[in-house]
Order: structure tokens, then sequence, then C-alpha cells
């Protein structure tokens, strides 16, 4: 074959395969097949120099010319294949601003933080401040001006998280040592700070964070929220205890909920008593969830005894108060029947998104 035929056969050859090409892949195929190091129109470039002197000027441009139509030719289909590649991309990637948009969930706050709230809006109602204190306290704030005996259980480590100070000598920033400090038990070392900064009429409550040392089961937890009050001012009576606390139940678990007052005992308060309120799974009639009494236990409280007093320089004879501790965990619980306060903890989104 002629070298004049053989390259018109190469640039029929090589359109055939462009046609034929849909991928890149196809295409880099065809061209090396043509102008690769092995290609057809290479291996006739190479021969050149068997051409005929005379002939030699003519044929190289013909075969230059045709080498650079092959070229155009995949670089114009190479073009071709790029834009039908982005065309398929962006028909898959289309967004149909006509239809609706996918709605994303909202998150809400905690089960508890919502309680919190609640309880600090019923008491701001009725124009009780909200107070805050250290979560490291000092053993005279958590026990001693809370009237507890030295000997009282819940001083001891099984009833206590004890601070351990490893600074020079047992002694800290503080200049306490280490048994004198403790994550706080109860909030109620909030109100002797406030006592001792203020002096009545007090109407205050402080809700936060407290610690023990308990097991997490289905009725303790070893951390936990508190939200205690306290009331301090001339001519209070456990008829204003009584009084505010029902109004209290009455607002957080439903109008139609009685409540109930025994006696009991708590070293800062005399008289003391707990609180209960009655089911609203059986509305009173007892069933499994109140042990069949109707009454579910929701907080303790008491008249504040009057050697509190006495240790932040109030005189009991002129001020009387009350004061309650609200153990918010608890009141979730029974607000809402859950059987076991680790569920509150647990982050479950199953059981959370339901509040």
């Amino acid at each position: 074959m002629a070298m004049t035929d053989e390259l018109a056969a190469i640039k029929a050859q090589v359109r055939e395969g462009l046609d034929k090409a849909q991928t890149v892949e196809e295409l880099e195929q065809v061209r090396v097949a043509a102008t690769g190091k092995k290609g057809r129109l290479t291996a006739i470039m190479r021969m050149m120099g068997k051409v005929a002197p005379e002939e030699r000027p003519a044929m190289g441009k013909l075969a230059n010319t045709v080498r650079s139509n092959i070229e155009a030719m995949i670089a114009a289909r190479r073009g071709e294949l790029d834009q039908a590649a982005l065309d398929r991309k962006i028909s898959a990637e289309a967004v149909d601003v006509t239809l609706p948009g996918r709605s994303s969930r909202i998150g809400t706050q905690h089960l508890i933080s919502q309680i919190r709230e609640e309880i600090e809006d019923v008491f701001c109602g009725l124009g009780y401040t909200v107070e805050d204190g250290p979560y490291i306290e000092d053993v005279y704030h958590n026990f001693t001006a809370l009237n507890a005996p030295v000997d009282h259980p819940s001083r001891s480590a099984n009833d206590t998280f004890y601070v351990v100070d490893n600074a020079p000598e047992g002694k800290g920033d503080l200049g306490l040592s280490s048994s004198d400090l403790l994550l706080r038990t109860q909030t109620s070392g909030v109100q002797v700070h406030v006592m001792e900064q203020r002096k009545p009429p007090i109407y205050m409550i402080c809700p936060g964070t407290v610690f023990r040392p308990d097991t997490a089961d289905a009725n303790h937890l070893p951390q936990f929220t508190q939200v205690e009050g306290l009331v301090v001012d001339e001519g209070i009576t456990f008829g204003d205890l009584k009084g505010t606390l029902d109004y209290f139940c009455r607002e957080i678990f439903g109008k139609d909920r009685a409540t109930r007052y025994r006696p009991h005992f708590f070293p800062f308060t005399e008289p003391s008593c707990e609180v209960d309120v009655s089911c609203g799974v059986c509305h009173g009639k007892g069933c499994r969830f109140c042990k069949n009494t109707g009454w579910l236990e929701i907080l303790g409280c008491g008249m504040v005894d009057p050697n509190v007093l006495r240790y932040v320089d109030i005189d009991p004879e002129k001020y009387t108060g009350f004061a309650f501790g609200i153990g918010v965990e608890r009141v979730a619980a029974l607000r809402y029947d859950l059987p076991d306060l680790r569920m509150l903890m647990t982050g479950d989104e199953r059981f959370l998104k339901q509040f």
C-alpha cells in the first residue's frame, strides 16, 4: 500500500474510532493506536527516510498535515466528552428549587434544664431571687452552719466527696486542710452565704448541681440537681410554708394534685416534714408506681432551726423562716412516670426527643 493511501487509512480509522469513543479512556486508546510511540502514524513518520528524496518533502508535509488533523479531531472529541460528563454531573446534582425542603429536627433543652427553669419561674413569680454558689464548699457552710452535729452520718466519707488537697502541708489557697473541703452535698450552703451577706427579709432559691457518693440506680444518682429555697422574715409561720409548697405542687404537677405533709427530721429545720403529692397514675387510688399508697414523696421542708439563724447573726426572737429542698430529677420522674432516673443521663435521643 502506498504511503499516501496508508495515511488516508489511518485518518479514516481515527475518525471511526472517535465516533465510537464514549469515554475519555476509550478516546485515549484511539490516540495511542494512532500517534503513540507504537502507533501507526508514528511508524510511518519513522519510515520517512526510505522515501525517495524527490518525494520526501511532499510526503513529509502530508504526514504532518494528517498528524495535525488527527490531533485536532482528538482534541475536539475530548472537549465533547468532557462537556457531556459535565452535563451528566450537573443533571445528577441538580436541585429542584420548587420542591419542599428537607426539615431538620430542632434541638431542645434537656428535660432537667426545662424543669429547673419551670421551678425558677414559679418562685420568681412569688418574688423570690435566684442565688448561686460554689461547687467546692467548706465543712462549715455545708454542715456546721446548718446545725449538723459533728457525728452526723452525712459528714462521713460514705456520704460526701471530700476534696484531696495536694498543697504543701495539706494547706490550699484557702488555708484549709483537705478534710475541710468537699463537693457540696446540697445547695443549702448557698443559703448560709446569702444570710451572712444579707439581712432579712430574704426570699430566695438556689438551684444547682450537688454530689454524693451514691451508686447510680433507679432511684439514686451520684450527681443530680437540687433547688433549695429559704424564707426569713418577721412573722413567718408553718402556714406560709404549707401555702407556698401547695402552690408549687399544683403549678408543677397540675391543679388536681393533692399534697400531704408527714413529720420527718432534718438538722437545719424544726419542725421538719416531707411532702407527698398524689399519684398521677392512679389518682390516689393505689398502684405499683406509688406502691399502692396513692402518694409519691416529692420534697423535704421545715421551719428554719433557730440555731441556723444564730450562726449567721440573725435574731431568732425577731425573725423566723422556712426552708425546702426539691430534687429536679425526682420531679421529672414523678411528673412523667419515669421508672429509672438513669434514663435522664444516658443521652438516648429516643427518650429525650419525647420532651
